[in-house]
Order: C-alpha cells, then structure tokens, then sequence
C-alpha cells in the first residue's frame, strides 16, 4: 500500500509539472533553426515595453534568424497578471526568463521591466557568464525598480553598464523628426557594417552622454526635418550627431567581461527599414563569433505588418486584441491598430483588405 501511494504521489506530481511547463511554454515562440551558419546556437528575443511594439518585431526577426540563418530562437512576451494574454503594459509580465539558462546570445528590447528575484538571478548568471547581449530603442532603460543583478547591479544601472547608457533624452522631436543612420568613418569597415548603407527610421534620435572611448561606435543619428526618408537634416541639431549604434565591453556583477550591441533605434516601424534588419543580423553573427555574411538576407519571412509607436493607455485594449504568442509563428502576420495620436507615415505594408 505504501508503495502505490509513493507511486500515486510521484504521478500527480509529474502531472502537476508537466502542466506547468506546458503552460509555460505556451508563452514562449519557439522558432527551430534550419541549416544555416547558426545551427546549434540559441538565441532569446525578449519583448515588453509600452511604446515601440517589440511584441511584433521580435518575433519577425526571430523568424529571419531562425529560417534563413539557422539559429533557433525563442521569443518571450510581457503577459497580463493573469496570464491570459500578452500585455505589454505589464512591467512584472514577462515569462520565460529562465531559458536564458540555454541561450548564447539575449537581444532585448524591454522598457522599464521589473522581473522577480528569481527571474533577476537568470539574467544575472547570463551576465555573469559574460554571454553577448544586443539591445535596441529602451534597452538602455529596459529594468526599474529596487532590485538587482548580483550585488553590484541594480536595476536602472543594466542600461549604463552593460548597454553602455542609460535613458537620458529625446534629443529629436518625438514624432515629428525622424533619424538617419551616418556611418562612422573609422569603423566603416567593421564587420557588423557590412552591406549596411541606408538606415533610417521614424522614431526620434535619442541623447547619449556616458559613451566612453572605449566603446566603438559604427552610427551616429541624424536629426532629420520630418518622418519622410528623403527629409532634410535639421543642422542645429547635429553638430555633434549622436551615437546611434555603438559596441560595448561590459563588465558583469562577478567581474566577468562581456560585449554588448546597443542601437537606439528599433520601434517595430523602424525596422521596415532593411539595413536596420541588416545591423542586428550582422551583430548576431559577429557575436556569436560567426563570420559576418558580405551581405545578409534579412527580407521577411511573412509579411510585417508593425503599429506605429505610442503608448497605449486604454485598460482595455490588450484584453480586446487577446494576442497569444502563437499569433506571432510562423505563416502568421498579425496586424494592431495605430495608437491614437499617430501622425501619418506611408513607408510601410499595410494588409490588404479582403
């Protein structure tokens, strides 16, 4: 009798396990690598911010990563307090921290997150085993909150130490000037640039102030007049340009030193731009400690459909769009209304109605 009991127990306590994991996988876009240079390699793609709609672009990079250069990827959202839907709004929200544990490579593009202890210590022992990270737009402030990283990181400082800044201003007019990737002449021939010349997206260039020379620079931004790709430059504005894209050597809580990608531009429209897909491909590869294609394919695996960026701030409206992470895989491309103050921009897709 005993026995059987012990037997029952272990059973319902298996169940009991596999129910979460299922239930946690669910939350997580898996896409498996096809041959390509990046078979075996694991890279995880964290979304969740309010404003520049990474629940959309990191699902359509993931799917360039994974089926046209062979690394598999995982994609984690920022889901509601009960876990029924993905709601970016929720800084406590995203789920999946742990299978930084299998990842070589973390590229994140959260704004002001705020994880539990116990997720804390899954990006910390990533940092501390000096893994390479690629952040871009609110990356630089992509935690908040009282906690830390080890005993010598707090949350607000990731963006400073590990991306290489903190959040310190929009240093264009926010929705109304664009910016325009310059490439930094002394770098010009850094691998991460290869076959990059045309970058330029709508959101606005963000002010850099702790960049160090230790620190490589391969953009600057250029304030441009308007959104439109062909705007003039706003010169008062650009003298100095300001970092755009720019490699970091972090040093992690226990000392450990690793290297850090950052770009202050990625708002899911930014990204229709193909040599802004083209940097982030490229500083994959490089990374990863790949050799860096001449020219990387980066067109669409699906058709990219991505909302304009803007806070949204109805209590409803997450709950209306119910987004799964299943929304996201591969054949699909979902599409979200514009948010309300959008000004108009016709450098996009847009679904075609039936």
């Amino acid at each position: 009798m005993k026995e059987i009991i012990q037997l029952l127990v272990l059973t319902l306590t298996l169940s009991v396990s596999s129910l979460f994991l299922s239930a946690e996988e669910s939350k997580i876009l898996t896409f498996k690598g096809k041959s390509g240079p990046g078979a075996g390699k694991t890279i995880l793609l964290v979304s969740g911010d309010e404003e520049y709609r990474s629940e959309e672009s990191m699902p359509m990079l993931a799917k360039i990563l994974a089926e046209k250069h062979g690394f598999t990827c995982k994609v984690l959202f920022a889901w509601d307090k009960t876990g029924k839907f993905i709601d970016p709004n929720n800084q406590q929200g995203v789920v999946g921290w742990n299978q930084l544990n299998d990842a070589d490579l973390m590229l994140i593009g959260t704004r002001f997150r705020k994880p539990s202890g116990t997720d804390a210590k899954h990006i910390t022992n990533f940092l501390n085993a000096g893994k390479p990270v690629i952040g871009i737009r609110t990356s630089t402030h992509a935690f908040n909150g009282g906690d830390q990283f080890g005993d010598k990181i707090s949350y607000s400082q990731f963006g400073p130490i590990i991306m290489g800044e903190g959040w310190v201003n929009h240093h264009g007019k926010h929705k109304g000037e664009g910016a325009r990737g310059v490439i930094e002449e002394k770098n010009a021939k850094h691998p991460i640039l290869n076959g990059v010349k045309d970058v330029f997206g709508p959101s606005d260039v963000y002010g850099i102030k702790r960049l160090t020379d230790k620190d490589t620079i391969l953009l600057r931004g250029a304030v441009t007049k308007t959104l439109d790709p062909s705007s003039e430059l706003v010169k008062e504005k650009n003298d100095p340009m300001q970092p755009l894209a720019w490699l970091h050597p972090y040093v992690s809580p226990i000392g450990t030193k690793g290297t850090t990608f950052c770009t202050t531009m990625g708002a899911s429209v930014d990204l229709v731009n193909e040599d802004l897909r083209r940097i982030l491909i490229n500083a994959v590869y490089h990374l990863t400690g790949l050799r860096v294609p001449k020219k990387a394919d980066v067109d669409y695996v699906d058709p990219f459909y991505p909302s304009f960026y803007g806070f949204i701030k109805d209590k409803g409206f997450w709950a209306g769009q119910d987004m799964q992470a299943a929304d996201y895989g591969l054949g699909k491309s979902p599409h979200s209304p514009d948010p309300k103050g959008t000004p108009s921009w016709a450098f996009r897709d847009t679904p075609k109605k039936k």
